[in-house]
């Protein structure tokens, strides 16, 4: 079949960028003709038609115009199935993988500080994809939806007249066996830390959304002996940092994280379905993340983890952390099929065909 995929922008540590990734080369080993819509991309698997989408406009207008200009080389040419994995305009099926733009301002507003809150949602930019998000979410202008969790599902069926049956559930899938790899000894030793010393684990850049702030208060507030924070990701460095945390900045090898780790321990106020946990997971790690993580559903309550109602409930967070240091190494594992890439790519491959058939009825 000939198949139109659409992403904005490549970024090397990109969740949805690497799932594509995955998509093309799981698409083109079957020989499908495959086209890839993008403003930039580099590195593009062997065998895919790239379409550059150039955009010049403001941020504001950026998404807009890049959504517009995808529309018009689409209108040139004859596909078996479009998939975008962004807002864009008319397009048989769209993977929801960046949740929605408009529960992310409210939870933004949620638990900004006070003289915050006004001005959250504010200025053309979030307006725009606000808009340009209920264009996307009309049933007339997609067929089917992806979503990569239960929560997301929830957010579409609250926000959007959207019929029930055209919205599909696909976990995210990850690479199991590269997390079991990760080299212990080395990366405590590289970092200072001793074997006897309990890791919490944060993983992720966007720290605002990520919950680092949460993550830090928590690690202030642990009354448990020999307890270590350790920090994997791109951001502005606080500028009060707790005694005993270490910022790694980005680690490429980022399993030998986990394997230096205890525990990973990630409060976003706002994740559609985030790839560390099942990571942590992968790892044989027990997790902590919050209701408003998409990967909470991963999670066996006092098994595999703990989830938090609300990440700013310091003491709770602090509670679960202390309850894992006492029972260290006593959580359960979780099977790797139910996270695997193989799973994953079938499971969408599944949902193409489906909105293939429905065109030619």
């Amino acid at each position: 079949m000939k198949l139109a995929l659409i992403r904005r922008q490549f970024s090397a540590t990109g969740g949805a960028e690497l799932y594509l990734q995955r998509l093309l080369v799981a698409l083109r080993a079957a020989n499908h003709e495959l086209h890839l819509f993008a403003e930039s991309w580099n590195a593009t698997p062997d065998g895919v038609h790239l379409h550059r989408i150039p955009v010049n406009a403001t941020r504001a207008l950026r998404p807009l115009r890049f959504a517009e200009g995808v529309q018009k080389e689409l209108s040139q040419h004859t596909f078996d199935c479009v998939f975008s994995l962004e807002r864009t305009l008319k397009q048989d099926v769209y993977r929801a993988g960046d949740g929605l733009h408009r529960v992310w301002l409210q939870r933004r507003k949620q638990f900004a500080p006070f003289w915050k809150k006004p001005f959250v949602a504010g200025g053309a930019f979030h307006r725009n994809m606000v808009e340009l998000e209920g264009r996307t979410l009309d049933p007339e202008n997609t067929r089917h939806i992806i979503v990569n969790s239960e929560m997301v599902r929830g957010e579409v069926m609250e926000h959007f007249d959207f019929p029930a049956h055209r919205i599909h559930l696909v976990r995210n899938g990850i690479d199991p066996e590269r997390f079991h790899q990760g080299n212990r000894k080395t990366v405590r030793a590289q970092f200072g830390i001793h074997e006897d010393e309990f890791v919490m684990l944060f993983v992720g850049s966007g720290w605002e959304r990520k919950g680092l702030k949460f993550f830090l208060e928590a690690y202030r507030k642990v009354a448990a002996e020999n307890v270590r924070a350790m920090v994997v990701g791109k951001g502005k460095r606080p500028s009060l940092v707790p005694d005993g945390a270490i910022f790694t900045g980005p680690m490429e090898n980022v399993e030998d994280a986990y394997a230096a780790a205890d525990i990973l321990v990630f409060l976003p106020i706002y994740e559609p379905c985030s790839n560390v946990v099942a990571e942590a997971l992968a790892a044989d790690l027990p997790v902590i993340t919050t209701q408003y993580n998409g990967a909470a559903e991963l999670i066996r309550e006092n098994k595999t983890g703990s989830i938090i109602l609300d990440p700013s409930d310091t003491e709770t967070v602090v509670h679960a952390i202390e309850r894992w240091h006492a029972k260290r190494g006593q959580n359960e594992t979780t099977p790797d099929i139910e996270l695997s890439l193989e799973r994953n790519v079938s499971e969408t491959v599944e949902i193409l065909n489906m909105a293939i058939a429905d065109k030619t009825r």
